[in-house]
């Protein structure tokens, strides 16, 4: 009884964790393309844009200066902003990392 009792409780918080896990690797997001400086745009969020095959990434960071790599083809990971895309804009990154 005790050692089914473990093993249940043991089940439980592995498959807690697991979905906790899911959701954060949800929100992580990589692309490639340019980066270029978001002008007078529809949209009131992010501080760059970058500009893929197919898709287009608003861009902000707190620890990277995105001004360094624009007109630059790069590869940029960061987390997907809660809550956006709003007004009909594109999805919001924060940069965590950039790659030439």
């Amino acid at each position: 009884m005790k050692k089914t009792l473990v093993l249940s409780l043991f089940i439980a918080i592995f498959s807690g964790c697991t979905s906790f896990k899911d959701s954060n690797t949800a929100n992580r997001a990589t692309a490639t393309g340019t980066i270029e400086k978001i002008g007078v745009t529809t949209f009131q969020y992010g501080t760059h844009l970058l500009t893929t095959a197919n898709k287009t990434y608003a861009l902000k960071s707190g620890s990277i200066n995105l001004d360094q790599y624009m007109n630059r083809k790069v590869t940029v990971k960061g987390n997907k902003v809660k809550g956006y895309p709003v007004d009909g804009g594109p999805e919001l990154l924060d940069v965590t990392l950039i790659k030439f």
